[in-house]
């Protein structure tokens, strides 16, 4: 398990986009590349949604993180990164359906749910969002210890 706190403000988005990318290349994925980017992707949408709306109107606080996955040899392998934070709750369920035309704004949640099996959220304080990301394991890889 890894666990990082950032301030949260944009300028600590790329701190945290590195230790998820960092993370998921310790994933046994088939195709490695497709699982960082589809993860990476849906985790820098989210943490920007957090500062954009979450923090919007509010003092803004720390993001949490902790990623986590499933034990060696579970198929399908499972990535797990969950983001607490003290911003405004919001509710996922009402960005269930794209919109008949594609507004400039406001797609965050469908990008997210694009690139993740799952799309799990407990309003706090503190709120809490977590994004499963699912993949069947790489032939012959792996997973290594972090250093």
């Amino acid at each position: 398990m890894i666990t990082l706190k950032v301030p949260g403000s944009i300028e600590y988005r790329d701190i945290a986009v590195r230790v998820v990318g960092g993370a998921c290349k310790l994933i046994d994925a088939r195709d490695p590349d497709q699982f960082a980017t589809e993860v990476v992707s849906a985790f820098s949408e989210a943490f920007n949604n957090v500062i954009l709306h979450g923090y919007k109107e509010v003092p803004p606080g720390d993001i949490e993180i902790t990623i986590s996955h499933s034990a060696q040899g579970v198929v399908p392998v499972e990535l797990r990164l969950a983001m607490k934070d003290t911003g405004r709750v919001f509710d996922p369920g009402q960005y269930l359906e794209l919109p008949e035309e594609m507004p400039e704004r406001g797609m965050g949640l469908f990008i997210i749910r694009s690139f993740v099996d799952e799309l799990l959220y407990q309003a706090g304080p503190p709120n809490v969002l977590t994004l499963v990301k699912r993949t069947q394991p790489g032939v012959g890889k792996k997973r290594s210890a972090p250093p």
